[in-house]
């Protein structure tokens, strides 16, 4: 039987925030770290020897490069109320550095129990280890609009290319009597769980809380990075879209072909907090380089996401980054914690991006795009870019799928 879960979800809002200004070897957490100096490099190949096309952009044909690691951030004085604002302000400053000059980072210190991090990792084995019949059971197909659950190896597209992996797809949990669930809103529904394994379903509900909390803590170290009153997201997240997704990366079968288990791209949202296992895999690409991410025990792995380089006008990054097929069975854990659905999310004042600017950053995308352009909602951004990445769901008519395939707005 599959059940979906009861907890409630945060309440319907109203009109939203205001619109305008208002293997590599593992690490070791440290207590903090400077921005990172990016310096370009010579390196070797494409991560694990393979070679990308030789039509591929320009960005993916550099090599990798392993002297230059984003930062690892100690951020347990803005997870304790408690803590000095001076050592808040610290942490922010540093947060805002490694953005700046980087876009990615890693924490620790966030307070997530390293015991639930064990388990739920556990489960996501056991069940993608399930035949795939049992596994279609919780499709996203069923879901409807919410497009919530699994989906299979090349299920998922990215720049049109399928990836190398399979996943399920979670979020903040909505009842059926939500009011944003009865009028259809994509990417709001009840959670698909399976029956196996049956620790599941609270083990991924108490993740999503736990991470959510870790993340807001980062959100309140940029804005103080940023010089302004930390509590300055809240205006877009008092009621933020959370998105949650356990994806596996099997090692490719004789005779496949495909580069990456990810291709090159940005995220959509504010921020994405990310658990990765220790098979390592995931590659950012700054200053023109591809730098593999090491593995660092117990930390999350946080990048900026395109409305956080929108807000700011382009002084923070959203950095793009990939990962490569891996060797070995790779899981990973990523927490979306993006603006609320209905936020119209503008420039910062005084940060309005000038047009050369603007020019120069979508030159340098990966899609050729600019983040500064959309003047949609959030709701109606995010919902335009999962029809590109589910475009056979997204355009599927039947009963329980998600629409007519337009995209919203």
């Amino acid at each position: 039987m599959v059940t979906a879960g009861t907890r409630g979800g945060p309440p319907a809002g109203g009109a939203g925030p205001p619109r305008g200004p208002p293997p590599p070897p593992r690490g070791t957490p440290g207590t903090g770290g400077g921005p990172p100096i990016v310096t370009a490099g010579t390196g070797g190949g494409p991560g694990r020897g393979r070679t990308p096309p030789s039509g591929a952009p320009p960005a993916a044909r550099c090599g990798t490069v392993d002297r230059v690691e984003p930062p690892v951030i100690d951020i347990a004085a803005l997870v304790d109320p408690a803590a000095p604002p001076a050592r808040r302000r610290e942490v922010g400053a540093r947060i805002a550095g490694a953005s700046r000059g980087f876009g990615f980072f890693q924490v620790v210190g966030h307070g997530v129990d390293p015991s639930l991090r064990a388990e739920l990792l556990h489960s996501a084995r056991r069940f993608f280890a399930l035949p795939a019949d049992e596994k279609d059971r919780i499709a996203m197909r069923h879901a409807g609009r919410a497009w919530r659950g699994w989906f299979p190896v090349g299920g998922e597209l990215t720049a049109g290319v399928a990836d190398l992996k399979e996943g399920l797809y979670f979020g903040t949990e909505h009842g059926t009597d939500d009011p944003r669930v009865r009028d259809g809103l994509p990417l709001h529904g009840p959670n698909q769980f399976p029956e196996r394994p049956a620790d599941l379903r609270r083990q991924v509900l108490d993740w999503i809380d736990a991470v959510t909390a870790a993340g807001q803590a980062v959100l309140r170290g940029i804005a103080l990075g940023l010089g302004l009153e930390e509590g300055w997201f809240d205006r877009w997240c008092t009621d933020p879209t959370v998105l949650f997704r356990i994806f596996h990366y099997p090692p490719p079968a004789p005779g496949a072909t495909g580069d990456w288990g990810v291709a090159e791209h940005t995220d959509y949202g504010l921020l994405t907090m990310l658990a990765q296992d220790d098979a390592g895999g995931l590659e950012v690409r700054a200053a023109g380089e591809w730098t593999r991410v090491p593995v660092v025990a117990d930390a999350f792995v946080c990048n900026l996401g395109d409305m956080l380089e929108r807000m700011t006008g382009g002084e923070l990054r959203s950095t793009p980054h990939r990962v490569t097929v891996p060797d070995v069975h790779r899981y990973s854990m990523a927490l979306f914690l993006d603006p609320a659905w209905t936020a119209h999310v503008a420039p910062l004042p005084g940060r309005e991006p000038s047009r050369d600017v603007a020019a120069a950053t979508a030159a340098d995308r990966w899609d050729g795009a600019s983040v500064f352009d959309d003047e949609r909602t959030y709701g109606e951004h995010l919902t335009s870019r999962v029809a590109r990445v589910f475009p056979d769901l997204f355009r599927s008519g039947a009963p329980d799928g998600p629409g007519d395939g337009r995209p919203t707005g």
